[in-house]
């Protein structure tokens, strides 16, 4: 039986984590999840001591300081969480012996129209990194801080994330479709969505394979938030008027990219990878909501 070790466990990707593996998994692994309150990853010592109790074959890292716009305010947390922490979680690894996945995101790169002309299909993982905002910034350094300390590593690239736990972009359109009858949403900012279930499905697999490296886990197709927001209420049958309108229409401390499609081209070449269309994908999530 493997033992796995779930960091960041009360979030909604380490929700998803629990829940498929309790349902699907329950007698091939051993899944032990932490909360923050739990086991703080900046913790250093009181993170070694637990994992030297516990000699897990694998540490699933789904903690970090997601807060976009906070992380411009509160730069050193947010590297402490997103960059430190995880270098010291691969440190553990090395001596350990542990496979180390560890979670990051789209917006590692730039967006740029350009880029979104030269990568119709989205940006391939070994694409270089740019990124516009210091939440980026810190997990890109993040990534490079696993990747120059152990090869036995997954870093797994997610976007626009969604799912049955926790906020996200879906839940909030289903609440104010129901609030509200006029609604503004950003139509600037293109990307697709990735599925917590569909993650979850696809990273047990890349386990299972013995995989390494960077992947994409997003769906299928090219869209905006507006056409994300429209799909999310014809799907509902939920009446309410949304307009389309830039960016500027909600000014953000921290800049959002223009592009942000992940390629999945390297997860589809690895046998049984599940990469779903967006709509799939939303009517999913949509028929679990309900």
């Amino acid at each position: 039986m493997m033992k796995a070790l779930l960091l960041g466990a009360s979030g909604q990707l380490g929700k998803e984590w629990q829940r498929i593996i309790d349902e699907d998994y329950p007698d091939e692994i051993k899944l032990l999840p932490y909360t923050s309150s739990d086991l703080d990853i900046t913790h250093y010592q009181e993170v070694s001591d637990e994992f030297r109790e516990q000699k897990p074959d694998v540490v699933i890292n789904c903690a970090a300081f997601t807060d976009v716009d906070g992380a411009e305010d509160h730069k050193k947390l947010a590297r402490k969480v997103n960059m430190e922490a995880p270098l010291y979680l691969t440190e553990l690894s090395q001596q350990l012996e542990f496979k180390l996945m560890h979670f990051s995101t789209d917006y590692v790169f730039p967006g740029t129209k350009r880029n979104k002309k030269e990568f119709p299909g989205g940006y391939p993982e070994e694409h270089p990194a740019d990124p516009v905002n210091w939440y980026g910034k810190t997990k890109w350094e993040g990534e490079q801080a696993i990747r120059q300390t152990t090869e036995n590593h997954l870093i797994i690239r997610v976007s626009w994330l969604c799912g049955q736990f926790g906020s996200n972009f879906v839940k909030t359109m289903l609440k104010l479709g129901q609030e509200r009858e006029e609604l503004q949403v950003v139509n600037d900012q293109w990307g697709s969505p990735s599925f917590a279930e569909n993650v979850v499905e696809n990273c047990l697999n890349l386990l299972g394979t013995g995989a390494m490296g960077t992947y994409h886990v997003t769906s299928k197709g090219l869209i905006t938030w507006y056409d994300l927001a429209k799909a999310i209420f014809k799907k509902s049958d939920i009446e309410v008027h949304v307009e389309a309108v830039d960016s500027d229409a909600f000014p953000t401390k921290a800049k959002r990219p223009y592009f942000s499609k992940l390629g999945t081209q390297k997860i589809e070449d690895i046998e049984d990878s599940k990469i779903v269309d967006w709509r799939k994908g939303l009517q999913n999530l949509l028929d679990q909501l309900q």
